[in-house]
């Protein structure tokens, strides 16, 4: 029954699927005109790097697992569960946690930790020390960390997953390609043009056209 009742959410959530990304592909497009600063392909260069390396390189299981599990466990304790013993080895790991729920279910496949704690770090460092000469270096590691979670959470959501089987394969992929455009679209605000502002603007508009486009289908349709 429970899989049932988020089988239908899915359904309903698909409506915000295209919104969002018809929002994030506008947030890109506002970008501000002209020659953008030289530094800025540092950014989609390490994504590239990271991506590449996927391919032709030995590939870091054991540090794809710790960022999975330590993902539970910060969103476990965000969620106010109390975090256990963990394990983390080359082929899997485990954490315990008090409680779970989809979200901290789903945390891993979402939520790049690396790159969240590439941004966290220089945040914090950025209150004591000037880092503009070292902004270049910053925005590689964004991309390098984005690109690492990308790829492994496409490479392991394309094999069997206890996470994404518990609340049924339809529902969790809908959160996780949902959740995913939402940190793009915060990292794009954190890391240079678009404003909070600008981005609800877009996403209200958006969320508003996706579902009264559905709405006037359904009308059309039970005429």
């Amino acid at each position: 029954m429970k899989k049932f009742l988020k089988f239908s959410i899915g359904i309903l959530l698909l409506p915000l699927c295209w919104a969002f990304s018809k929002a994030l592909i506008a947030l890109l497009a506002s970008s501000p005109a002209g020659s953008p600063d030289w530094t800025m392909w540092a950014l989609p260069a390490g994504f590239l790097i990271s991506v590449g390396s996927f391919f032709v390189l030995p590939r870091p299981f054991r540090a794809y697992v710790l960022g999975h599990e330590l993902s539970h466990a910060l969103w476990g304790v965000i969620f106010g569960a109390k975090v256990g013993r963990m394990k983390v080895g080359k082929n899997g790991g485990h954490v315990m946690l008090s409680k779970t729920n989809f979200i901290i279910s789903l945390a891993p496949y979402f939520f790049p930790f690396y790159t969240f704690i590439v941004i966290a770090l220089w945040a914090l460092a950025g209150l004591f020390v000037d880092l503009n000469a070292y902004r270049i270096w910053w925005l590689g590691a964004v991309g390098l960390t984005w690109g690492f979670h990308l790829v492994y959470t496409i490479y392991m959501l394309s094999q069997p997953q206890p996470d994404v089987k518990e609340h049924g394969r339809f529902f969790s992929y809908i959160i996780i390609f949902l959740m995913n455009l939402f940190f793009v679209a915060l990292w794009m605000i954190v890391v240079d043009a678009p404003t909070f502002h600008s981005a609800g603007v877009i996403l209200r508009k958006e969320v508003s056209s996706a579902y009264l486009a559905v709405w006037r289908f359904f009308l059309q349709t039970v005429q």
